[in-house]
């Protein structure tokens, strides 16, 4: 007969390895492994920060964010909804071949699904080279490669859409300052045409200026005008004809200083007496002055906003992000998993422990009794 120790070993330790060589060889089936590796560039040059020369990541650091994106997405539901509305996950994670306790139990929830997912697609995200890998497992060569496949697209759409939502918002805001700008110079530009058809005047400026070259030929000629009179005062009376006309014609560029000074500038007394009168000529220069500085204002922010719209169309071109697969999916031609040898080693190890252990605690309470 066998010892209880031998019967012992046979049962804690030769009958689960016996078992789980039998499930692992007779019963369990393949697995195959697609792996595939890809990163995310950018057209325009990373700027290389001094830390992050430390920390490994100097020539991936403008992609690093959407790198985790597309890491988190491959391991979320959103996938999984994606790629089962195309490859109907369910039927491709429970084939007739493989065995009950490796496949998909159906009916399953998308839940379970996702749970099983997250088993089969490993994503990892490798900071110190910027790389994606992904490993897919599936039951046959063709499903898995066919998976792996898919993730690959559904990433590069992702990627895109990405990079076509923020080009859009960058351009969007870019656009919305330039349609100000636009709408703040139409206005302006209207003011200072309404303004010219009302007063009937295209620049009040050239208006003075022409008025300020009269009103200084004017003090010229009544200058000349009073030296004249003053010369021929000396020696002839005052009832003499050419002093006369010499007085008319004082009085007259007199008269002419006055119009000329009430059109051009407009005092308090001038505007109580006669408040019919036209306005002066330095409170529509004033008006016109606004309306042109408002002008000039439109204009630069115009063409700040239309620079602003080039440099936002600038980085948006040459911040875009694409998926380089460099190494691509490819078919597998012999399963990885399950790992036989490496499972039952385990087993045997663990069994084997715990057969030691609890027969060392029986003869040392053998022992003591």
């Amino acid at each position: 007969m066998l010892s209880t120790r031998a019967a012992s070993f046979i049962v804690v330790v030769l009958l689960p390895v016996a078992f789980a060589a039998i499930h692992y060889f007779l019963i369990a089936a393949d697995q195959y492994v697609a792996e595939f590796r890809m990163s995310l560039r950018t057209v325009d040059t990373p700027r290389i920060e001094g830390l992050a020369l430390f920390g490994g990541d100097a020539m991936h650091g403008t992609a690093t964010g959407e790198s985790q994106i597309v890491t988190q997405f491959i391991a979320s539901r959103a996938i999984v909804d994606e790629l089962d509305a195309k490859l109907d996950l369910r039927r491709m994670f429970s084939p007739a071949e493989a065995d009950w306790w490796a496949r998909l139990r159906l009916p399953a929830t998308v839940e379970q699904l996702l749970y099983y997912w997250r088993g089969q697609v490993d994503p990892f995200y490798d900071t110190s080279t910027g790389t994606i890998v992904v490993r897919v497992r599936a039951f046959t060569p063709d499903d898995s490669l066919r998976l792996a496949q898919a993730i690959v697209a559904a990433s590069e759409r992702l990627i895109n859409d990405l990079s076509t939502r923020a080009r859009h918002d960058a351009l969007s805001y870019a656009d919305a300052d330039v349609a100000a700008a636009e709408a703040r110079l139409k206005a302006a530009l209207a003011a200072i045409r309404e303004f010219r058809d009302k007063e009937g005047m295209i620049d009040p400026g050239q208006a003075a200026s022409a008025d300020t070259t009269l009103a200084t030929k004017l003090r010229d000629d009544l200058l000349k005008a009073n030296a004249e009179l003053a010369t021929l005062t000396t020696y002839m009376r005052d009832d003499a004809p050419a002093i006369g006309v010499l007085k008319a014609r004082i009085r007259s560029l007199e008269a002419q200083q006055h119009i000329l000074a009430r059109e051009m500038t407009a005092s308090s007394a001038t505007l109580s007496s006669s408040p019919a009168a036209p306005p002066a000529l330095s409170r529509e220069l004033g008006s016109y002055e606004a309306l042109d500085a408002e002008r000039k204002f439109a204009e630069a922010a115009y063409q700040h906003s239309l620079e602003a719209l080039d440099r936002a169309r600038d980085n948006a071109d040459r911040q875009h992000i694409y998926v380089e697969s460099f190494v691509p999916p490819s078919l597998p031609q012999s399963s990885l998993y399950p790992r036989r040898w490496h499972v039952i080693a385990t087993i045997a190890l663990v069994v084997f422990a715990i057969w030691a252990i609890g027969s060392l605690a029986v003869q040392s309470i053998r022992d003591h009794l």
